[in-house]
């Protein structure tokens, strides 16, 4: 092994028996599926699954009633799955459907007062998830990661889901 150069150019002897890590792309989702399940977790006394939970996430942006063959084609689901949750969401008080005045043929979704409270709980939930995960990092490493993590976003222009 080859000794290891420091940031003022002195070398030191490679660590033997340290493991290798595990890749990168392994870790990336090991730690978006831990925060996954902290999430799931925490909005399950919200009465949500994570489909709801995205389904009323995706209608917040932009803010104005979306129609569902849009809030299907933006959610990367079949629209019949949107049919099942915005019954869902409907059933609870959460959105409502509206007939669409520039069109007969479609239907709008629109969140409820009551849909957007639920949208701030599963939003503390998310960042509460996140922040249990990332407390191992210190605030200079936090915003490293973000820095970086923002560089590989591709869905930045897109809406959230």
């Amino acid at each position: 092994m080859a000794d290891l150069a420091t940031d003022d150019g002195a070398s030191r002897a490679p660590v033997a028996d340290a493991p290798e890590p595990p890749p990168l792309g392994d870790l990336l989702t090991r730690v978006a599926r831990a925060i996954h399940f902290q999430s799931r977790a925490l909005m399950a006394p919200l009465g949500l699954t994570p489909a709801s939970a995205r389904a009323l996430r995706t209608l917040a942006h932009p803010d104005r009633p979306v129609r569902m063959s849009d809030l299907a084609e933006r959610m990367h689901v079949v629209p019949r799955t949107v049919t099942t949750l915005v019954d869902t969401l409907e059933e609870a008080g959460l959105a409502e459907r509206r007939p669409d005045p520039d069109d007969r043929r479609s239907t709008l979704v629109a969140l409820t007062g009551e849909g957007r409270e639920r949208l701030a709980q599963i939003h503390e939930a998310r960042q509460t998830a996140a922040g249990q995960l990332l407390s191992a990092l210190d605030d200079d490493e936090q915003l490293q990661m973000r820095r970086l993590l923002a560089k590989l976003d591709l869905d930045g222009a897109r809406p959230r889901c």
